[in-house]
């Protein structure tokens, strides 16, 4: 069953995100689990490899044995969970299975999901590894109204289609001069970015609706009527100056 979230953002406006579903998360996981272990089984025979010639040259110690179990104990974790660290960091929310699947992680409040969250998000997936193999997670996000896993509610994230889109970078724009030109002040730039960002993804008639909401608040406050211009390309507009 499709299920959808609505998001509202503090200026009080709606963006809605249609949530990825259990069976295209278990194939995301699968096609990264299938490149991990591509990946180990050429470092395992690469390790053969070069195992044989360091055994003929250095003496067999203890010492050298410890050291190799770690060196392995951490590549192991290094590939399958940083694995998920890393992609979700570098790649916005997505790993090669997600990407391959149309899918992107997010932070609840529909932002790109930090590195703080990723690492959360996916420490909690050696949890869930082992207890059962995801049967947790599986559980968890079908009685999760937001198709939630057990790292997802840790770390305050979703997982969404992907629909090429970037969120606004708010930071960014709240460090943006006042544009002297249109008059558009911070507050408002920001809110016609998001929704220029998001329109997408809404529906017709919101879109519209919301549309005429904000150029409503904004007309009053810049420097010239921009009469010739309806409310979309108004907005357009003054995000392009």
């Amino acid at each position: 069953m499709l299920r959808t979230v609505d998001v509202r953002t503090g200026e009080a406006v709606a963006i809605r995100y249609e949530l990825a579903g259990l069976g295209s998360r278990f194939l995301a996981v699968m096609v990264d689990g299938l490149a991990q272990i591509l990946i180990l089984t050429a470092l395992a025979l690469l390790f053969g490899f070069l195992s044989s010639g360091i055994a003929r040259v250095l003496p067999r110690s203890p010492y050298l044995e410890a050291w190799l179990i770690a060196a392995g104990v951490f590549g192991l974790f290094a590939l399958f969970i940083g694995w998920f660290i890393i992609f979700e960091i570098w790649w916005s929310g997505r790993t090669p299975g997600k990407r391959a699947l149309g899918l992107r992680v997010v932070r609840d409040g529909g932002f790109p999901i930090d590195p703080g969250a990723a690492v959360i998000r996916n420490l909690v997936r050696l949890i869930e590894l082992g207890l059962g193999f995801y049967a947790i997670s599986a559980v968890s996000a079908l009685l999760s109204k937001e198709n939630k896993r057990l790292g997802d509610f840790a770390a305050g994230t979703i997982v969404v289609r992907d629909r090429g889109e970037t969120a606004a970078d708010l930071d960014a724009y709240l460090a943006r001069p006042v544009r002297s030109d249109t008059g558009l002040a911070d507050a408002d730039r920001v809110l016609v970015e998001r929704f220029l960002a998001r329109r997408a993804s809404l529906e017709p008639h919101a879109r519209m609706r919301l549309a005429t909401q904000i150029a409503d608040r904004v007309r009053p406050t810049l420097a010239a009527s921009y009469a010739n211009l309806d409310d979309e390309s108004l907005l357009e507009f003054l995000a392009s100056r």
